[in-house]
């Protein structure tokens, strides 16, 4: 059609696309192939001098990308912006989107954009980045869902390839494969693309568990070769025989997809019936009801085995007849019947509208099911938590549908896990709002009940109620549900929001330990406000309060301002300096005291000082001199009080933190996730790291669990380093030092 001879192409430059042209010819769709040319060369110049880590020219990799894009028969642009997806990214000083504006149209620009990551924004954290990235890229998604078909396309060639990168590399790569771009890809229909995402990714996260589900299949593959050739010419002489055009195709299921039936709903091997599976593709609808009699005709049927997806389609489009029937001995085995339209969206997707649909009336239908992106950018929009909007991403793609009725007859899509309060926020915010309780199958049921697949969920609603409660925020399960009870809070209850706020951060600023001024808390607090992009105090309180943001999420930046506000004062200290002789006294534990001799020394066990720690002695009457750290509270009360003055002592230690002199007592407090296994995965961190734990308590409230530590350490390096590995702990939030109470 369009494809150069190699006559025409000789030696060109375009040689190195040649399967990427016939890839789009076998589309049978017509491509600007002169674009698409230019393209690659804008793409090849670009990424000249860069090679991938297996040694191979940068340029292989658009390239690929762009073949997986042609065999989805995306569109011209598509292609375009495949080719050039990283040019922004990685080629910068080269080029720019105004440039790729200009030489490849709007939509090139704008799908390159959304594929290129936040390389100029400076984050605090990885954890930061990785969310925004994936915000920025639902955002482009939102507006142009080629934004995701090109990026899966990447994200697959990556996981092709993914075996020269670094152990470490591929599994975080393959982790977040996993966790979102396989269900991401699930969601939008495209079951060939999550397959093999999938199972690449397994190879990687447990590769122990992948070879023996492999070396399983081959065997019971091995021992009933013939099993699924036979039953595939039983079905095909029936089929003929009544007369139905179809196609008859044949298959052993994924590696992953037994993978996750066997560990996440315990099951042997033995037990997975689905193990063989034909699929028919015939022409009409009508056709696949008379088929699965015919099947249910031959075959005895395995009982609660049927599903009709054809009446009832999951949400992400996908429509055929499951029926699991026993062949011979006693062998089980899964059959599919759907039509061709069926089939290509089971395979595409939505991207199958790209191939066999066009118009403005596909665009309508393709915004219609994909409407659960526009909810997901609705939660984040009133959150700046990134833990919850990953949350709730997890929530909206990776978890099993359930499909509940209304009392009218009309389908609600739940994911698994989903509450009836859940169910009468999918309805409308006004019924979630005004709701008072809820019935199922005409039974009276707790609002935390979870809805089950077929029942009928009726919401009792009053007009004369308040509004939702802050406790549903710890009931609903979905985004959409919580972001319309946030919505409701943030626009009815801004001063009841306030005062939450406010209680709730004086709390956390309790927690430090120190006092601290009105002005040096508005100061503090205003400083992160401005942080995380709020204009004010209050709105930082409201914030809070209704459920944007939480103040587990902001610690870390309210002790590193406090830290820096509010300073301990050193004045007295320099009084100190003034009356005290130039005299030294080398004292037990390796702390020098100035102008004091014969009197022992102790540590306070109010702030447990180590070496490294900048100290302060205080003159006991018949107990010696206690060492304090300069910032301990009892400190900085005690400096401004002048009673006390005269007893207070310059001190430090005599050769700074490296020095061993023994082992000492440190506080440790710790925020957490509430999780049975906590104490155990902390205590076993302490072990590895051949750490004393001298003391523990736990304090368990409904949203966290915090932990005070006591565990012997040489000195402040030491303290850092089982900070930083109890930070690495499973669900730990934050992890500080703390003060004796």
């Amino acid at each position: 059609m369009f494809i150069q001879t190699s006559d025409e192409a000789g030696t060109n430059e375009f040689a190195a696309i040649e399967n990427l042209l016939r890839a789009l010819d076998r589309t049978g769709k017509h491509y600007d192939i002169a674009k698409i040319q230019k393209a690659y060369t804008y793409a090849k110049e670009l990424h000249k001098g860069q090679y991938r880590i297996s040694g191979e020219e940068y340029i292989s990799h658009p390239v690929a990308v762009a073949e997986i894009a042609a065999s989805m028969a995306l569109d011209t642009d598509s292609i375009c912006a495949a080719l050039l997806h990283d040019t922004v990214e990685d080629c910068g000083s080269k080029i720019d989107l105004p440039t790729l504006k200009k030489e490849f149209g709007t939509d090139v620009a704008q799908l390159v954009d959304g594929l290129t990551k936040l390389v100029q924004i400076p984050f605090e954290d990885k954890e930061e980045e990785h969310v925004e990235n994936l915000r920025k890229m639902f955002l482009a998604m939102s507006k142009d869902v080629r934004v995701i078909f090109i990026k899966l396309c990447d994200r697959l060639h990556n996981m092709r390839t993914l075996g020269v990168k670094k152990d470490e590399k591929r599994r975080v790569t393959a982790l977040e494969t996993m966790q979102v771009f396989a269900p991401l890809a699930h969601r939008l229909g495209m079951q060939r693309m999550k397959h093999e995402l999938e199972n690449r990714s397994l190879e990687y996260l447990d590769p122990i568990g992948y070879e023996e589900i492999r070396t399983d299949i081959e065997k019971r593959y091995g021992a009933n070769r013939n099993f699924i050739e036979r039953a595939r010419a039983q079905v095909s002489d029936k089929l003929t025989g009544a007369g139905i055009e179809f196609t008859l195709e044949g298959r052993v299921k994924s590696v992953y997809s037994i993978y996750r039936k066997m560990y996440q709903q315990n099951k042997s091997f033995d037990e997975i019936f689905d193990f063989y599976a034909l699929r028919v593709i015939v022409n009409t609808e009508e056709e696949c009801y008379v088929v699965l009699g015919l099947i249910h005709e031959m075959f005895s049927m395995v009982p609660g085995r049927f599903k009709d997806y054809i009446s009832t389609p999951k949400p992400n489009m996908y429509r055929s007849l499951h029926t699991t029937v026993m062949g011979r001995n006693a062998i089980p085995f899964e059959v599919q019947i759907r039509t061709w339209e069926m089939h290509q969206i089971a395979e595409y997707g939505v991207a199958a509208h790209w191939k066999y649909k066009s118009g403005e009336d596909s665009k309508e239908e393709i915004d219609r099911k994909l409407s659960w992106i526009a909810k997901l950018i609705e939660t984040e929009d009133d959150t700046r938590d990134h833990e919850e909007f990953l949350q709730a991403l997890k929530i909206d793609i990776m978890h099993d549908e359930v499909f509940v009725f209304t009392p009218k007859g009309d389908i609600i899509t739940l994911p698994q896990g989903a509450t009836v309060i859940d169910f009468a926020y999918a309805i409308h915010s006004q019924v979630g709002n005004k709701m008072v309780g809820a019935k199922i199958n005409g039974m009276i049921v707790p609002i935390d009940r979870v809805p089950q697949n077929g029942e009928i969920v009726e919401i009792i609603t009053s007009s004369t109620t308040k509004g939702p409660s802050r406790d549903w925020m710890k009931i609903v399960r979905t985004g959409e549900a919580r972001n319309k009870i946030r919505q409701w809070f943030k626009k009815e209850k801004r001063p009841e929001n306030i005062a939450v706020g406010r209680s709730e951060v004086e709390r956390e600023l309790r927690r430090i330990g120190r006092p601290y001024t009105e002005a040096q808390k508005q100061e503090i607090l205003l400083n992160i406000a401005k942080r995380i992009g709020i204009q004010d105090v209050d709105d930082l309180y409201n914030t809070i309060g209704y459920g944007g943001l939480t103040v587990s999420k902001i610690a870390t930046k309210l002790k590193d301002e406090f830290e820096r506000v509010v300073k301990v004062e050193v004045a007295p200290i320099t009084e100190i300096d003034q009356v005290t002789t130039v005299k030294h006294k080398k004292s037990n534990g390796g702390v020098v005291v100035d102008g004091v001799d014969g009197l022992s020394v102790k540590f306070s066990k109010c702030c447990n000082p180590l070496p490294g720690d900048p100290v302060i002695g205080f003159i006991t009457k018949g107990y010696g001199i206690s060492i304090h750290k300069q910032d301990c509270p009892n400190v900085i009360s005690g400096l401004n009080n002048p009673v006390y003055l005269n007893r207070w002592v310059n001190a430090y230690w005599e050769n700074t933190a490296s020095q061993n002199v023994g082992e000492f007592e440190a506080q440790i407090r710790i925020t957490a996730q509430p999780d049975i296994r906590l104490i155990a995965d902390i205590t076993m961190a302490l072990a590895d790291m051949k750490v004393s734990l001298l003391g523990i308590t736990t304090h368990t409230r409904s949203d966290c669990t915090q932990v005070e530590l006591t565990v012997s350490c040489k000195n402040l390096d030491h303290f850092k380093s089982i900070v930083s590995r109890l930070r690495s702990v499973p669900n730990v939030e934050e992890v500080s030092r703390g003060y004796a109470t």
